[in-house]
């Protein structure tokens, strides 16, 4: 427990300090960030994670290095979705692309309260009712054969979306252009801009497929310290793949299918637990590996057809 504690605080460390780094120096100005600086930037994120797995399997054990690396793999492929669907918002909304990554940060930092929310409230249900795994269990199962079936829509009309009919009620909106601004005043009066709309999006949009990758995450570990590092390993690593795979993500159209299995599996993985079989985290870990490779590989070796 001691060596776990502290390496929260070298997990904290290095999020923080990113984060610190991220808004206050390297991105200081509004920009587009350029497919060589999100390429090692993503190099960088994977690394990171890959290295804190390392650390783990070394002064942990192995086991919990393992179920670290399917949560992040997990949640990291999971999160390909969301990008699709900020990449909709985003072209929808005719957000410039300089302005991209500060809607992305600031999204990034809801994420991770939200995730903290998310995972102690489950970790805690779990202990005390431990039935509700085989609740996550069927969540996983129908979302998973939901996803296999399903046509993803390209022509949505976020000006319908929930979300942003609610805050137009409460918030004054500023039709305005908002110059990189979440809120501006005038006549001494605070308005809400299109910016801060479009943040709240992104956000309902994350708390929606939390649905899906948080139990997805208890069913491969129920250790809080494993959850929460590995989701936000693999969302702080969303940002600079959104801009290095935007240009072609509709090129994995292979990918959806991928993880509507990894889904069915896991989902599967749980209840055959409830009867007494055990899939153990090497198998786990081989399997959705394995799954999201085929996805991927099929998508180059039979591109869709336009």
């Amino acid at each position: 427990m001691q060596i776990q504690s502290y390496l929260s605080i070298i997990f904290a460390v290095i999020i923080v300090g990113f984060l610190i780094l991220d808004l206050g120096y390297f991105n200081r100005k509004a920009h587009k960030i350029s497919g060589t600086s999100a390429f090692f930037q993503t190099l960088f994120w994977i690394t990171l994670s890959l290295s804190f797995a390392r650390v783990i399997f070394i002064f942990m054990n192995k086991i919990m290095a393992l179920e670290f690396l399917s949560a992040y793999v997990t949640e990291l492929t999971l999160s390909v979705d969301n990008l699709f669907v900020f990449l909709l918002i985003f072209n929808f909304f005719k957000l410039e692309e300089k302005y991209h990554h500060r809607v992305l940060f600031w999204g990034i930092l809801g994420v991770i309260v939200f995730r903290a929310i998310f995972i102690l409230s489950g970790a805690y249900l779990v202990e005390k009712f431990h039935f509700i795994l085989i609740i996550f269990g069927a969540i996983l199962l129908y979302t998973g054969f939901q996803l296999l079936f399903e046509k993803k829509e390209k022509h949505i009309n976020f000006n319908e979306n929930k979300i942003f009919k609610l805050a137009k009620k409460f918030l004054p909106l500023s039709p305005s252009e908002h110059e990189g601004k979440f809120f501006i005043k005038k006549n001494g009066k605070t308005y809400a801009t299109l910016l801060f709309m479009i943040l709240l999006i992104v956000e309902g949009t994350d708390i929606v497929f939390a649905v899906d990758s948080i139990p997805a995450a208890f069913a491969i570990t129920q250790n809080p310290f494993i959850l929460f590092t590995s989701n936000i390993f693999a969302v702080m690593g969303l940002r600079s793949l959104f801009f290095l795979i935007e240009s072609v993500i509709h090129k994995f159209h292979h990918l959806q299918r991928g993880l509507s299995f990894v889904l069915i599996f896991i989902g599967a993985k749980i209840l055959v637990g409830v009867v007494g079989i055990y899939v153990s985290s090497i198998t786990s870990f081989v399997v959705i590996m394995t799954i999201l490779a085929m996805s991927l590989i099929l998508s180059v070796l039979f591109p869709k057809k336009i």
